[in-house]
Order: C-alpha cells, then structure tokens, then sequence
C-alpha cells in the first residue's frame, strides 16, 4: 500500500512524500484520512526549525517520523475513517498522527467519534483537549472575575468552556477588535487590550507572545494567577517581575496539554478525557465558526509556508483529503 505525507525538509520549507504501508496486523487499524487540523502555533515553530533543542524529545508527538533537527514528519490532528484491520469499517475516527492521506496503527491509538459529530468539526479535537486541562489547571470558582488573553482558537475555546463552568464575569482580550464578532456568536464579552477590566482574580495567557504576558501581568488583582497555555519555542521572554509581582503575591503557573491536571488526574486518563472532549463538540455545533479556512492536502507545502509566516486572521485551518 501507497500513502503520501506531509514532511518538513528544511527551515520554511515542507513537501509531500510518497509511503509505503504495511498490512494492518493483529490489532491494527489502516485509517483513511478525511481532514487534519493545524496547530498554527506549535507547527509554525516546527515548520522554521525553531524547537529547542533540549525539547527534541519532549515535544514529539506520537507517529512522528525524522527528528526536529529536519527533516520530520510532524502534527497530531488527524480525523479519519476506518479502511481495513480491527475496527469497524466506514467508523469516523481520530488520532494523534501526522498530516497524511493513510497510516496504520494500533486500534488502542484511535478514538470512534460519537455519531452526532460531523468529521469536519473534530478537527478542534486537539486545542479542545488543551482548552479543557488548562481550565482544569486553574480550578476556578464562578465567583471570580476572569479574563483570556489571546482571542486565537485555544484562547476562545478555554473562554467558551469557562463559560460552561458557569463563569460569569468573563472576558476575552485581544488586539485584533475583528475577534470581538467570533466571541459574541460564542456568547463571550470582548475587550481589546486597552478596554480590558482589571483586577482580575485569574488571567489564562494564549496570545502566545511576550506582550500577552506582560498585559496579563498589569491586569492581576492582589494574589492573581496566570495560567499560561502559550508556548514560545526558543523565544526568550522578559518579563518586569519587579516590586508590583512580589507585592501583590502574583503567580504564574504553565498549562501543558501533556499531563493530565493535577486536579483531575487521580480519577481521569487520557482516553477519558478525549472521549469527554469529543462529546463537547458533538452537542456544540456553534463551534463550527472557529474553523474558518480550508484546503487541499495537495496544497499543504504552500499552505504551511503562508500560515507560518502569518496567519492573516485565520483561526482553524483545515485540511480536506
């Protein structure tokens, strides 16, 4: 069998490679890719050789192929359906796996997508998952006045599930006001960062730049936390942790979808924590209106290059096979 993937050769440069499969084995699975996601963030660093290299190993994702030095065959949104092997033939299924028309692996490694999401919409699968441990991580209570800080796809969808905590001072911020559209369709206050309230009790960072951080810094309210989901490659932040951080006791905690939260992690596992993820987006389908740009997989190493170098206001960009 023939399958054709998605690598990173070299630094802003990516091209499609043929593959040869094997025949799925004794509880194996051949999938057939549908649609896969772009974590435009993380993939953006990967796609310019930015991983530190002290992460190398860290930061793999499962099914990568080559290594981060390049060339690497790199992503972990993939929503698929079942061709052959031990499953359920025609099942809708996801999997962390890279950008790639067909792979096989073991049956433990796919979640059945619940009958009433559409393949198209679990492509928020992944910054989802992300979005729901870092509220996990800041064990909020409804009483609080909260912000988010970075109106991109994880920042509006850990707004959207504070919201369904029952979150009621909530806030949004971001400096592009043409986020402020998408954030009312999903229920949510918009602020840019000069609106924005202040004194608030827990900050989530998602901008996922210096800037974000400082701003989050300047709104905290006496013993504030910021729970930073952002993650910067080898980009050095600064920082003024002066006398306003000590006095005020402020704290800033990171969030990494790696692990389950420490609050949850005595009665969850990761499989039960994507089964509720996916039946998030099975009963919510107003979050259709974060995927908001799609192409071809035959399109992919010219697609990559233009979201790697700006995102030109796209959220979720999909990728239809």
């Amino acid at each position: 069998m023939k399958a054709r993937a998605f690598w990173v050769e070299a630094p802003g440069q990516g091209a499609l490679r043929d593959e040869a499969l094997p025949e799925p084995g004794p509880g194996e699975v051949l999938v057939r890719m549908l649609y896969s996601g772009i974590s435009r963030g993380t993939e953006s660093l990967v796609f310019h050789d930015l991983v530190p290299e002290s992460l190398h190993e860290s930061m793999r994702c499962p099914h990568q192929a080559g290594a981060f030095s390049l060339p690497v065959k790199y992503g972990y949104i993939a929503v698929g359906e079942i061709a052959a092997g031990d499953g359920e033939v025609g099942q809708a299924v996801f999997c962390l796996h890279p950008h790639q028309s067909h792979f096989v692996v073991p049956a433990t490694a796919i979640m059945s997508l619940p009958s009433e999401l559409p393949p198209a919409r679990a492509v928020l699968t992944a910054n989802l998952e992300t979005a729901v441990n870092g509220v996990w991580d800041g064990e909020v209570a409804p009483e609080q006045q909260i912000s988010v800080i970075g109106a991109g796809v994880v920042g509006l969808l850990t707004a959207w599930v504070l919201k369904q905590t029952g979150i009621r001072d909530l806030e949004v911020i971001d400096l592009d006001p043409g986020r402020a559209d998408v954030a009312a369709s999903l229920g949510l206050s918009f602020a840019t960062p000069d609106q924005a309230r202040s004194d608030r009790d827990v900050i989530f960072h998602a901008s996922g730049s210096a800037g974000g951080l400082r701003r989050a810094l300047a709104l905290c309210a006496n013993e504030a936390r910021i729970i930073d989901l952002s993650w910067y490659g080898d980009t050095e932040v600064t920082l003024p942790l002066g006398a306003a951080f000590h006095a005020r006791r402020l704290t800033i905690q990171s969030s990494q979808v790696g692990q389950i939260a420490r609050s949850h992690r005595g009665q969850w596992d990761y499989r039960r924590r994507m089964a509720h993820v996916l039946e998030l987006l099975a009963q919510h389908p107003e979050l259709d209106v974060l995927v908001d740009e799609e192409s071809s997989f035959d399109d992919l190493p010219q697609t990559m290059k233009r979201l790697a170098a700006s995102s030109g206001g796209v959220l979720c960009h999909r990728v239809r096979y």
